[in-house]
C-alpha cells in the first residue's frame, strides 16, 4: 500500500479529483498555500495499492497543466532616495508535486 501525496494548482484540483472517482479511487483533499508564490494549491491525499500506483499518477499527470504567470519581484531593501520600479518575471507554475510513501498499515472504518 502507498499513500500519494499530490500538491497542484487549486485551478487543476476539480479535475484531478473528479478523474480519480472515475478511475475507483478515494482522496481526500485540503486546502494549501505555495511558500514561493503565494498561491492556493490543493493537496490531495490518495491510499493507493501498489498494483494500482501507475494508474493514479497517470491520472494526476493527465490532468495538472503547466502554465506561465507574471509576477512582481520584491523589492530589494532601498537606501532613502533610490528608485525601484520592478519588472515583471514570468514564472512556470502549476503541474504537480508528488510524493509517494510506503504505508505500513491502512484501514478504513
Amino acid at each position: 500500500m502507498k499513500l500519494v501525496i499530490a500538491i497542484v494548482q487549486d485551478e487543476d484540483a476539480g479535475k484531478v479529483t473528479d478523474a480519480l472517482v472515475k478511475g475507483g479511487f478515494r482522496s481526500t483533499r485540503f486546502q494549501s498555500h505555495g511558500g514561493f508564490l503565494r498561491a492556493r494549491n490543493s493537496t490531495i491525499m490518495i491510499g493507493v495499492e501498489d498494483r494500482r500506483l501507475d494508474d493514479a499518477l497517470r491520472i494526476i499527470r493527465e490532468n495538472c497543466r503547466t502554465r506561465t504567470r507574471s509576477v512582481s519581484p520584491l523589492p530589494p531593501v532601498m537606501e532613502p532616495g533610490e528608485f525601484f520600479m520592478p519588472q515583471p518575471v514570468e514564472v512556470q507554475v502549476g503541474g504537480a508535486t508528488v510524493f509517494v510513501t510506503n504505508v505500513d498499515h491502512y484501514e478504513r472504518v
